[in-house]
């Protein structure tokens, strides 16, 4: 691991990096590590991206949305029978 020194750390920044060490009860150091792991989505030396559900979004028609709709309400029906 290497080392990097930061300068003109505004003391806002300072304090709640300091906050959050205290509050997750972590050292400086490490609760720093994590805030940068999490600010570049990298953990552990690996980069965290999830694309596989991509090709889904924003893909149904109002015709395809409003069937689904219909399924839906459908499944959430409550049969009394059941539930004696």
């Amino acid at each position: 691991m290497s080392a990097i020194t930061v300068r003109n750390l505004p003391p806002a920044v300072a304090r709640a990096v300091r906050d959050k060490a205290r509050k997750d009860k972590l050292s400086l150091n490490r609760a720093i590590v994590r805030l940068l792991e999490e600010a570049t989505g990298e953990k552990g030396g690996k980069k965290v991206i999830h694309h596989d559900l991509d090709h889904l979004a924003g893909r149904w028609s109002e015709k395809e949305y409003q069937q689904f709709m219909v399924a839906l309400r459908e499944q959430r029906q409550i049969d009394p029978e059941m539930w004696k």
